[in-house]
């Protein structure tokens, strides 16, 4: 029998108050935050567009947890080396941002990133399968892409859970993100089909207390 998985938390940088970003980006480092998520949108891969390298960059001092980057962006691979030096810990791209995912992922890591994949809610398990070799991360999008405070759709624990049988069927350390519409509730059915990691965004930075929101959320 596999030991409990520690649950990761993440969130969402694009639900903060951008007016003090840096304070909170401290306040939720602080607060019990395992990673930052930072989602990088471009207005043509998803309808709005958030910030660049240089918000990261600017970031990078405020806090040491690790800076996880979900690029919404198309194509991809020429941003990949800014992200990368701008202080990314994590890069995850979706296969339907650049023709070649195989050649993307090595790219990050060739820049001594780890790696990650995003299926959204119509992109299949299968996107992934022929890649795990090079992926650290695979992230479900419980949400279609694009905008914060959708509601969670409950087809995608389907897709957690066939994920989660293809990991621990390829023996590696691949962790297991799900982003969109998370919260205390919707965090209990993520985890139990085999998610890890969880991003929440308006979960937390919409709670007067960040250290209870995460904590409610990673269940403890």
């Amino acid at each position: 029998m596999s030991l409990p998985r520690p649950i990761r938390i993440a969130p969402s940088l694009l639900a903060a108050d951008f007016a003090r970003l840096g304070e909170e980006v401290r306040a939720v480092a602080a607060a019990g935050a395992d990673w930052l998520h930072l989602d990088i949108m471009d207005g043509h891969f998803v309808p709005n567009i958030s910030f660049g390298p240089g918000l990261v960059k600017a970031l990078r001092k405020h806090a040491a947890i690790p800076f996880d980057v979900h690029l919404m962006i198309a194509p991809a691979d020429a941003y990949l080396a800014a992200f990368a030096e701008a202080g990314a810990d994590l890069i995850s791209l979706h296969p339907e941002a650049g023709p070649h995912l195989h050649r993307s992922l090595q790219t990050i890591r060739a820049l001594g990133k780890k790696a990650g994949v995003v299926l959204n809610p119509a992109t299949p398990v299968a996107a992934v399968e022929t890649v795990l070799d090079l992926c650290d991360l695979v992230l479900v999008m419980s949400v279609n892409p694009g905008f914060g405070g959708q509601s969670f759709i409950r087809s995608q624990l389907a897709k957690i859970a066939a994920l989660r049988a293809m990991i621990e069927a390829s023996g590696r350390e691949i962790a297991l993100q799900v982003d969109g519409g998370v919260t205390a509730e919707t965090a209990r059915d993520c985890i139990a089909a085999g998610a890890d990691v969880l991003v929440a965004g308006t979960a937390v930075f919409g709670a007067r207390d960040y250290a209870a929101a995460i904590a409610a959320i990673r269940g403890s």
